[in-house]
């Protein structure tokens, strides 16, 4: 064991538990280890620091405090593959050769602790110290994502208000999606009218090239025209009116979620009318006092 001094334990004692057995492992000259893969040397420093909180705890000056520490170690080491009964023996051997060290007392104290610590658990410590442990470790590198940086506070909005901003905004899309409609149907009934015309006289023209048309067969060929040109009409004037009615339910339905929008949250107090008047009724009242008073007074 490096020399310990009571100086140097005393401070292992001020430090927070880490920081404690870290320089616990300075003042025994250890090198710096693993302590999930060593789990060995993890469990002896452990022991080491728990006997310097005993000794500290039960009173025992700083110069015995680097002996229980001393004891604790050669234990540790004289009973490594030895029967219960054998290290029972070296423990009241060990007493017997710290009996100048301490008091009573405190040699009574430093038995209980290692019977009720040591002996108790002697299999456990026989096992992780006393042979070699194999030790399957898995390490799994995860990313870990921070969360975005938060607005401040001051931007804030309600939850409700925010909900209900959200549905205005959803009903305000679906009306635009409805005009688009509109829009594209109508173009692409221009071009199928243009395109049953063209198909319907492009099958005409071939029986009627080089002779005069009939007035028969000419109004059939405008009427075919209006015919194909009234179908379309049809088609987008039925379109309409449901898209119509559509955007006039919207514009309802928008108009009743703004009607009914949540209170913005937290109020200030200068924007509540009813304190305001109330503060103005107060003020009038104490000046009707004050007047009330004056003129008694002249009297």
């Amino acid at each position: 064991m490096a020399h310990l001094t009571p100086q140097e334990l005393k401070k292992v004692f001020q430090f927070q538990k880490p920081e404690g057995r870290e320089h616990l492992r300075r003042l025994l000259n250890w090198e710096k280890f693993d302590e999930v893969g060593d789990s060995r040397k993890s469990i002896l420093l452990d022991t080491l620091y728990e006997s310097i909180i005993f000794a500290v705890g039960k009173g025992f000056p700083w110069v015995e405090v680097v002996e229980v520490v001393k004891f604790t170690e050669e234990i540790l080491k004289e009973t490594k593959g030895c029967s219960i009964t054998e290290a029972v023996t070296i423990l009241g051997n060990k007493l017997r050769d710290y009996q100048g060290q301490f008091n009573t007392t405190h040699l009574l104290a430093l038995c209980d602790y290692f019977h009720n610590t040591f002996l108790r658990h002697y299999k456990l410590y026989q096992y992780v110290l006393g042979q070699d442990q194999e030790v399957n470790l898995t390490v799994t590198h995860l990313e870990v994502c921070s969360p975005p940086e938060p607005l401040p506070l001051a931007e804030g909005k309600d939850s409700d208000l925010w909900k209900h901003e959200q549905q205005v905004a959803e009903f305000s899309m679906e009306e635009v999606q409805k005009r688009t409609n509109m829009l594209l149907l109508k173009e692409a009934l221009h071009l199928e009218q243009e395109h049953k015309l063209q198909q319907y006289f492009s099958e005409e023209e071939p029986a009627q090239q080089g002779r005069v048309l009939k007035r028969e067969e000419l109004e059939n060929l405008i009427k075919e025209a209006i015919h194909i040109q009234i179908e379309c009409l049809q088609e987008l004037l039925q379109y309409e009116i449901q898209v119509t009615y559509d955007i006039l339910d919207l514009k309802l339905r928008k108009k009743t979620l703004k009607l009914n929008a949540p209170v913005p949250f937290p109020l200030s107090i200068t924007g509540q009318p009813g304190q305001d008047e109330s503060l103005k009724f107060n003020k009038a009242n104490k000046g009707k006092k004050e007047k009330g008073k004056r003129a008694k007074g002249k009297k």
